[in-house]
């Protein structure tokens, strides 16, 4: 976590300004270069700047992890048909209303030995703005449905669009939860270009990366299996996340 830290870099800023009789033009640019650097800490995970969150595996062999959101949804079973054809083992992220909603699909990820971890009950599209009651509410209404449903319990979380701020970090200590992020953000949520969004994983993968996809659509599953295909010719192996906290 970098946010304490840089505000103490801010406030002695500040006083070095104020010594040396600094005109308010400078005071000003100061500050909208602090509130910038909030601003990108909020929104990339990959920086840690709120919450220290698992982005990628250190790692010595070929292998990747494939994680998905804000399922399970009716497409979910598409994907686990896929997975199961290629023997991946993956990791989802569900949402608690979602899995209220397939029950039976949530049952099969667990029967069929992928990681479940909690993506909050509502997924609130407010996330950055909630207290820190709110937040850890939304964590523990989700940790019940997992397992009322899946009897199953989870210390993996990932936030809501990966935002995080003091009110997140907060609610993930009190939860005892292990934040986990990506370093491969697909954006199969707001491209629809199924190229554009195979190019986006596969161009730049490395040993140890976290791969973000949603199974929420056909578009996403369309691209899934071009993916695995990729991760078979170039003899990628997978891991799961629940094997880097089991190492960490």
């Amino acid at each position: 976590m970098k946010h304490y830290p840089f505000i103490i870099f801010y406030m002695f800023c500040n006083v070095f300004i104020y010594a040396f009789h600094g005109s308010f033009w400078v005071y000003l640019a100061t500050f909208f270069a602090f509130s910038s650097v909030i601003v990108w800490g909020s929104f990339d995970i990959q920086l840690g700047y709120f919450v220290n969150s698992i982005t990628h595996k250190r790692t010595k062999l070929k292998e990747v992890t494939l994680t998905f959101d804000d399922g399970p949804t009716e497409f979910t079973p598409q994907f686990l048909d896929l997975l199961k054809e290629y023997n991946i083992k993956a990791t989802f992220f569900c949402i608690g209303k979602q899995i209220e909603k397939y029950p039976e699909t949530f049952k099969r990820i667990i029967l069929e030995g992928h990681t479940i971890g909690n993506h909050t009950f509502s997924h609130s599209n407010n996330t950055g703005f909630l207290s820190t009651s709110k937040i850890t509410n939304e964590i523990e209404r989700c940790d019940e449905i997992i397992f009322k449903v899946g009897n199953i319990k989870t210390n993996l979380y990932r936030p809501p669009f990966g935002v995080t701020n003091p009110n997140i970090a907060k609610a993930i200590k009190k939860t005892h939860k292990k934040s986990i992020g990506w370093n491969i953000r697909s954006l199969d949520t707001i491209t629809s270009d199924e190229k554009k969004i195979y190019k986006k994983v596969t161009k730049s993968l490395k040993k140890g990366n976290i791969i973000l996809l949603h199974d929420t659509s056909q578009k996403t599953y369309n691209v899934l299996a071009d993916i695995l295909l990729f991760l078979k010719e170039r003899k990628y192996s997978t891991f799961t996340i629940n094997s880097i906290i089991k190492n960490d």
